[in-house]
């Protein structure tokens, strides 16, 4: 099937789980922790993601999630518990495997960078920020598709240069890439990753590298017919996850809750997509 060019209005700020969204997810829930029959009540899992998603947008603490949502220490176990389990890892799969079969994921060009954060409370994975006077900061290292669409990420102290977590970037992709002998994909950079590492992992993975010379004097040739490497697209997308307060500032003090975040915030944009092609 071919992708689907039918507009549609655009999508507001997501705020809550819309209904299309959520007979996606639901799914995914039952199976990580099916109810029972007797016993104690099981919480509202769809208002327990409203108020996660509410603190993602807003950045506030749990304590001042709206009552609306639930008891605050509910939603905060339900979301350390499906961090724990994987469940933001695959539903963000699930909504990128969904839009690869209506071929809307650009496979052939890709792009990886990593962003700077501060990290208030501390916690794992963070170090000091070359940035910000040595102050605690995390790292988040991104991979997207052409067209901008988060595929992966891992979360790494601040001070952890770009390239070397540019292999566990690659391995965090929650699909199955292409067989890169089957399709030629292109593998974009800027100059943090012009290394021996950094050209060495992007061969490994069967990347076609395109990697901003750090020597003005060693830019690379480009072949005829190919395209330029496109680099500003995963800045695009930083930016656009940056609009979710809880990413832009890590208050987490868990490395997988701050990680949990974004891959919702990732899945939240490739919901989206499917929007635009008409499917939801």
């Amino acid at each position: 099937m071919g992708r689907r060019t039918r507009r549609r209005t655009p999508l507001g700020t997501i705020w809550e789980v819309p209904e299309a969204l959520w007979r996606r997810i639901e799914p995914i829930l039952r199976e990580f922790g099916p109810r029972k029959a007797t016993g104690r009540r099981v919480a509202d899992w769809r208002a327990a993601l409203d108020g996660i998603i509410f603190r993602l947008r807003s950045g506030c603490q749990w304590e001042k999630l709206p009552r609306r949502f639930g008891p605050k220490s509910t939603v905060h176990d339900w979301f350390q518990r499906w961090n724990r389990g994987g469940v933001m890892a695959r539903v963000l799969a699930v909504l990128i495997a969904e839009c690869d079969e209506l071929q809307g994921v650009e496979w052939r060009w890709q792009a990886a960078d990593a962003a700077l954060g501060k990290a208030r409370l501390g916690g794992d994975a963070v170090g000091p920020n070359p940035t910000d006077r040595g102050k605690d900061g995390t790292k988040r290292s991104l991979i997207v598709e052409g067209g901008g669409g988060p595929m992966g990420a891992v979360v790494a102290g601040a001070n952890v240069n770009d390239h070397l977590v540019l292999e566990a970037t690659i391995e965090a992709v929650v699909v199955e890439r292409p067989d890169p002998r089957e399709v030629e994909q292109h593998l974009c950079l800027d100059a943090g990753y012009d290394n021996p590492t950094g050209h060495g992992v992007a061969e490994r993975h069967g990347y076609v590298a395109h990697i901003r010379p750090v020597r003005e004097d060693r830019r690379p040739t480009r072949r005829p017919g190919r395209r330029k490497a496109r680099r500003w697209v995963v800045e695009r997308t930083i930016a656009w996850l940056n609009r979710c307060r809880a990413l832009l500032v890590r208050y987490d003090k868990k490395s997988s809750n701050y990680l949990g975040l974004i891959q919702l915030a990732s899945a939240l944009l490739w919901f989206r997509r499917l929007h635009r092609l008409g499917i939801t």
